[in-house]
């Protein structure tokens, strides 16, 4: 499996991709990342076209175990980031 691509290596992809300098591309990842960020804390979802849609869902409070000890215990309810990925990327990673 190969290494996942690091913050500066995508700028500087995305940089060559646009055809400007780093110090925009990042910018421009970093607004992306921030109206992502605010959207999905606040219920919302955000569709990226080619990619995947981003959301969040609430899980019920339920009962867990404790590997190390076997003992149940009772996890309250929390919001969990789910991310359902597009037919096109499926379709280019298998195609």
């Amino acid at each position: 499996m190969a290494k996942p691509m690091t913050k500066t290596q995508l700028v500087t992809a995305l940089a060559e991709e646009m055809g400007s300098d780093k110090k925009s591309a990042s910018g421009a990842l970093d607004s992306l990342i921030s109206i992502i960020t605010k959207e999905v804390s606040g219920g919302g979802a955000v569709t990226l076209p080619g990619v995947g849609k981003i959301y969040c869902r609430e899980r019920p409070a339920r009962m867990v175990r404790n590997p190390a000890t076997g003992e149940q215990i009772h996890k309250p309810a929390d919001k969990v980031v789910k991310m359902t990925i597009a037919k096109a990327l499926k379709d280019s990673v298998n195609g």
